[in-house]
């Protein structure tokens, strides 16, 4: 008998943003909220904010040239100026004692500055 061939491993495609279950579930909540079902969630930096680049978030319509991510359920689109600077990020959604709110943990950033929203990207 001839041995079966293993196909070699495929390397697992990096997702450009990990989104956790905690923040689909909120994201999902915001949506019906505001009547938003149908949309989709887009992450994106612009520039801004004490240290170049800032976060941010909306409710928007897929554009021929974004990437689009399912996870959870949930679409997160990223357009083609963002995508280096947010490749690796993992969204979260936390609460505590201060307060709730989504928290973005990024790879590319060099230096954040003390208000947590604006990063220097390593891109």
């Amino acid at each position: 008998m001839e041995a079966l061939k293993q196909a070699p491993a495929v390397p697992a495609v990096e997702s450009i943003v990990i989104l956790t279950p905690k923040a689909a579930e909120k994201v999902k909540e915001i949506m019906g909220r505001e009547g938003k079902s149908g949309s989709a969630l887009r992450l994106y930096v612009a520039g801004g904010g004490c240290s170049g680049f800032q976060y941010g978030l909306a409710f928007d319509e897929a554009k021929a040239e974004d990437t689009v991510v399912e996870q959870h359920g949930v679409r997160v689109l990223v357009d083609p100026a963002s995508a280096p600077h947010l490749k690796g990020t993992h969204l979260d959604y936390v609460e505590s004692f201060e307060g709730a709110g989504f928290k973005i943990e990024n790879p590319n950033a060099a230096r954040t500055c003390g208000c947590g929203s604006s990063f220097e990207s390593k891109a």
